[in-house]
């Protein structure tokens, strides 16, 4: 059986413990450390010098979303064969969720797969994108459709890193924390509304930012356990995400991935509610969560509900050119636990709840 266990190390400079723990999981003869051009000066010889006495490259990408693509995939491989790098290599992800994806999908096919350490730098790549083994790049027909299941070997996790992140990232990460509270514990999502609340104006100490990684970090590792390929309770991780993707895609990525999730989150839990699976008022509660913490709870008036109904269909979550669902029964509970955690909903209820 495959093992997909790992460990995932929170605390206050773990980013320069990345040597004992690369030392541990991977034992290496080297190390790539894939980070982008945000991160790369902020942190990229902090981490090589943690991985003191081991060799180690540094390789940049461009910042943002736009350059989660093929060709980007093909340049880092690309650099790294011809720096001689082979299958006694490990790659290091450090950076967000864009790194993460495509460090991850370098590393899902570098020589037939070579180990990854994920390190991430924004808040959701902590609580969501290093974990689960998820990792994928771009194409002009939609997000994520061309990547891979790779776990990492371990997530090196240091919130201290936090104080650097623009806030409208960090407002991009509280959404996949208040998604965590939906799908599974209504007090996760109680405490992260109550942290995130006026988050413009003050940020959540220490103490409450690592509390709230951890227990997403928890909830989404006992959700996706023994689902290794999504099929089953792990679908339920992808609320949100059928109408947030096609936003995010329609936007051209100006919308970022939590802003439009949040959306998602508001637009779906809607059509659960006129589907006759939500309680009463689940909608309301997560909309006056996303908008307190000042995340979008509506589609963006340029965008089309008919175009956002017609990127749904695309999505690789869908079968037989339909869209499926991931839907609350409330908040703490998932619907469709009796039909595989997912369901298709008809067009004309999603253009309703989009409208």
């Amino acid at each position: 059986m495959l093992d997909t266990t790992y460990r995932v190390h929170i605390l206050p400079g773990a980013l320069d413990a990345v040597g004992g723990v690369a030392r541990v999981a991977v034992r290496a003869h080297r190390y790539a450390i894939v980070t982008d051009s945000n991160v790369g000066p902020l942190y990229g010889e902090r981490v090589r010098e943690a991985l003191s006495g081991q060799a180690a490259d540094l390789f940049t990408i461009p910042a943002g979303e736009r350059h989660k693509t093929r060709e980007t995939w093909a340049a880092v491989t690309d650099r790294m064969l011809d720096a001689g790098f082979g299958r006694d290599c490990a790659v290091i992800a450090l950076g967000g969720g864009v790194v993460g994806d495509l460090a991850g999908f370098v590393a899902a096919t570098f020589m037939r797969g070579v180990p990854v350490i994920h390190v991430p730098t924004s808040l959701l790549a902590m609580l969501d994108a290093s974990i689960g083994g998820k990792t994928a790049v771009d194409t002009p027909a939609g997000k994520n459709l061309v990547g891979a299941f790779h776990q990492p070997a371990a997530v090196i996790t240091d919130p201290g890193v936090l104080a650097t992140l623009p806030v409208e990232q960090y407002r991009a990460g509280i959404t996949e924390a208040l998604k965590h509270g939906v799908i599974a514990e209504a007090a996760h999502f109680d405490a992260v509304a109550a942290t995130a609340a006026g988050i413009d104006r003050h940020r959540p100490d220490a103490r409450a930012i690592s509390a709230i990684i951890a227990r997403s970090v928890e909830i989404k590792s006992a959700v996706a356990y023994g689902d290794y390929r999504e099929s089953g309770r792990r679908k339920t991780l992808n609320f949100g995400h059928t109408i947030g993707h096609a936003i995010e895609h329609l936007s051209g990525y100006a919308l970022l991935h939590g802003e439009a999730v949040a959306i998602g989150m508001c637009v779906e839990a809607e059509i659960a509610e006129r589907v006759g699976v939500a309680r009463a008022g689940t909608a309301d509660r997560i909309r006056a969560a996303c908008a307190a913490a000042g995340l979008p709870d509506r589609r963006p008036m340029d965008l089309a509900a008919e175009a956002i109904v017609a990127a749904t269909h695309g999505d690789k979550k869908g079968r037989a050119g339909r869209a499926e669902y991931a839907l609350p029964a409330a908040i703490g509970g998932m619907a469709f636990g009796d039909r595989g955690w997912a369901a298709p909903v008809d067009d004309a209820v999603v253009l309703a709840a989009l409208a």
